[in-house]
């Protein structure tokens, strides 16, 4: 996800890496390595040229301190830094700003109409939003009010019972009968949000406006919310526009984010049409579903993770009490493979290990960008379940006759047991030597938290201390004509110390 977008703003960064001044001819070389990818990532090309007006006009002739200070400390930041950081700032104007909030009205029901072509994941989308609903003191009730798709309905009735909530159907009636009658059922058996799972076409035709406006007049739903395949680029953006123009969207969710979706979608359809993105579908999974943040896809865009993101997917998974208990042990020294095993459970809940690890800081550049593989985390669950209770608590207790059965009992080989083994001994060794040197205390929140993850990413984790451009002090934006001035003060001083030489 993102891999071409990022790539333009990487090798902006590394042209601009060295210099001492930000000038309209390496400006010029940056921003068309940015230009590329956003083209080649399907952005829409008024979109692309608004963007790299904007940052140009920012970045040329700019002065800039290149000590700030951070936290009580004197940091550099070089003039590259301070281009990415314009970057940052413009990507999350681009795509903001954000309202992810729905609308609820003053009736016993709130309608959710989503709208969408066929194959985008409205059916699915339609679960997810209602388990956010659910999990957020709502009582939703999913209406099926597609009846051509064979199968839709009892896809619905599937999902709807993967997540204990009711949901609606009725046969021989039309879909704007069915999303009436729904409102007045939700009533009688006490839900207050109604979600309308609509129809699609392969493309937009008139008898599904039709349909759809039909369902809108019956029903006034409060949130009209469309479900835009991001895979498609460029193409989504488009259906959105036809869409607005023939209904009041409130917003919009965006699909398949986890996949090979370029990106261009999300950075262009705010800016076109005016509308809020809402949701991020990250996954297949119905939990899969997050709350937009601009500055969240941004940072990852430029490399920088997405620390409060993956912050929120932990707390999602993560028992608050249990985790503190957890923490406890760790900070006096006691940590064995049955916490270890829990950690693996507890990342595995928290989606795949790729989405997860995009949002660590600068984890792409220090690994080369190597793509992280989840049956690794497989492997080491299988080799530990295989293991008796005595041997998760006293690995020590572990012979050449136990390591060959734990191996058998696994489908692994004993060296894949001995280099478990190995890891986990310089991992608790680690955790020990921290305890007395009272560091560990400083990872009982955040990644500390999760000290199966370092195990299972190439190196180790990433310093999670390295910061984000974006909350670097660094001087504020000048004028157009206070550049100009400021930049002929420069040149005034540069001819002076020529005549000076002479």
């Amino acid at each position: 996800m993102l891999e071409v977008l990022s790539n333009g703003f990487n090798k902006a960064r590394d042209r601009l890496r060295g210099k001492i001044e930000l000038t309209s001819g390496n400006i010029e070389e940056a921003l068309r390595d940015i230009r590329l990818s956003l083209l080649e990532a399907d952005v829409q090309y008024g979109v692309v040229k608004s963007f790299i007006a904007q940052v140009q006009e920012k970045a040329v002739g700019e002065i800039v301190d290149t000590r700030v200070r951070h936290g009580g400390r004197r940091l550099k930041v070089s003039p590259g830094d301070h281009f990415i950081n314009i970057c940052h700032q413009e990507l999350i104007d681009l795509m903001g700003p954000v309202e992810t909030g729905l609308r609820f009205g003053s009736r016993p029901v709130s309608a959710v109409m989503l709208l969408g072509l066929q194959g985008c994941g409205k059916t699915t989308t339609a679960g997810k939003l209602a388990r956010h609903l659910a999990k957020n003191k709502r009582t939703p009730l999913l209406v099926a009010a597609d009846i051509y798709r064979p199968a839709a309905v009892q896809q619905l009735k599937v999902v709807g019972e993967k997540l204990g909530l009711p949901v609606f159907s009725a046969e021989n009636a039309s879909p704007p009968e069915i999303c009436s009658r729904a409102l007045q059922h939700a009533r009688e058996i006490g839900c207050d949000v109604a979600i309308f799972d609509t129809a699609g076409r392969l493309a937009i035709d008139e008898p599904l406006m039709q349909e759809l406006h039909d369902i809108a007049a019956a029903t006034r739903p409060e949130n009209i919310l469309l479900v835009c395949d991001a895979m498609i680029g460029q193409d989504a953006v488009n259906t959105a526009e036809t869409f607005s123009r023939r209904l009041d969207v409130t917003g919009f969710i965006m699909t398949k984010l986890d996949g090979d979706a370029r990106g261009g979608a999300a950075l262009s359809i705010k800016q076109v049409t005016g509308k809020p993105i809402k949701f991020l579908g990250m996954g297949e999974g119905l939990d899969s579903l997050e709350e937009f943040r601009p500055e969240g896809l941004a940072s990852r865009i430029l490399g920088f993770g997405d620390v409060v993101g993956l912050m929120k997917d932990f707390e999602e998974v993560v028992d608050e009490k249990k985790a503190e208990e957890d923490a406890q042990r760790l900070l006096k020294g006691k940590f064995s493979l049955i916490d270890f095993l829990e950690q693996i459970q507890t990342i595995k809940k928290m989606g795949p290990l790729q989405d997860l690890v995009e949002k660590i800081p600068f984890f792409k550049q220090m690994t080369g960008g190597a793509a992280i593989d989840d049956t690794q985390m497989v492997k080491v669950e299988a080799i530990i379940s295989s293991m008796t209770p005595k041997e998760r608590l006293q690995p020590d207790v572990l012979n050449d006759s136990r390591k060959r059965r734990i191996a058998a009992g696994s489908g692994r080989t004993v060296r894949d047991v001995n280099d478990l083994l190995k890891r986990f001994g310089q991992m608790r060794d680690m955790m020990k030597n921290m305890s007395k040197s009272g560091l560990l205390g400083k990872l009982a929140s955040g990644f500390g938290k999760i000290p199966g993850l370092g195990d299972m990413l190439p190196g180790g984790l990433p310093d999670t201390g390295a910061l984000s451009l974006s909350a670097m002090k660094v001087p504020k934006q000048l004028s157009a004509a206070e550049r100009k001035k400021q930049k002929n003060k420069r040149k005034q001083a540069r001819q002076s110390r020529k005549k000076s030489r002479r």
